[in-house]
């Protein structure tokens, strides 16, 4: 059988990038549970040449609480190998010297602490939860309304818009690489963010996976897993690992 376009590029592999739910564990109301071989996916990938990186479209918690439920799962993952968009955001927004109005969960405002956040002049939203009320939108209408030039920056999906000119926080923004491989369950958002961004990307039959996925009409993945495992065994038997 020939291999695969993903296959043929893997001995030239940089790095790899991991999706999170879906792709290493399984939400549900106890906090998750591992996809199963998982966990010893990533000791196998941490343990060859490739640098590891993980992202996740988390908004409600900090990285340090996220890193620390998969931690408990037994995965082997810290905190500044994780890439989630609100420290992405943070980034823009010193670059830019950007000032935020939040509205954003509770629980992801920390993130946000080395922020200057007095008189804002763009918004960031996030999912916000209970705090989605008509008052807390309407003062977030009001600040942006009051700009000459309003930017406003999504957290959701990894990405942000806006009114005007401004940025484009996509995924490209935090794991832009040459060279490196993208592995989601996700077939648009993961598999056909990072082929925008010029990466591979593979996509695991777990998760978010639907059998449909493998005939979408603009999205095709480089190639198609049963779970990160297959994956990681691939890569690494392709690379002499």
């Amino acid at each position: 059988m020939a291999a695969t376009s993903w296959e043929d590029s893997v001995k030239s592999l940089k790095g790899v990038i991991l999706d999170m739910c879906g792709v290493l564990y399984d939400a549900g109301e106890d906090g998750g549970t591992p996809i199963p071989g998982s966990v010893e996916a990533v000791k196998r990938l941490k343990a060859s040449d490739l640098q590891v990186r993980f992202c996740t479209n988390e908004t409600q918690a900090t990285r340090e609480v996220f890193v620390a439920k998969l931690q408990r799962m037994g995965f082997d993952i810290c905190v500044s190998e994780v890439f989630s968009p609100a420290p992405a955001a943070v980034a823009v927004l010193k670059e830019r010297g950007l000032r935020p109005h939040l509205l954003v969960y509770d629980g992801v405002v920390p993130e946000f602490d080395s922020v200057e956040k007095a008189n804002p002049n763009c918004v960031v939203i996030g999912d916000a939860a209970e705090k989605f009320s008509y008052q807390n939108l309407n003062d977030a209408f009001r600040v942006l309304i009051g700009l000459e030039k309003p930017v406003l920056f999504s957290l959701g999906r990894g990405k942000y818009y806006k009114e005007d000119e401004g940025l484009n926080l996509d995924v490209g923004v935090y794991m832009k690489a040459l060279e490196t491989l993208m592995i989601g369950d996700d077939l648009v958002n993961d598999v056909g963010g990072a082929q925008h961004c010029g990466m591979k990307g593979v996509q695991v039959r777990t998760g978010k996976y639907r059998p449909n996925d493998e005939k979408h009409p603009t999205v095709t993945a480089d190639g198609y897993v049963d779970n990160l495992a297959e994956a990681v065994e691939t890569i690494l038997k392709l690379r002499g690992q």
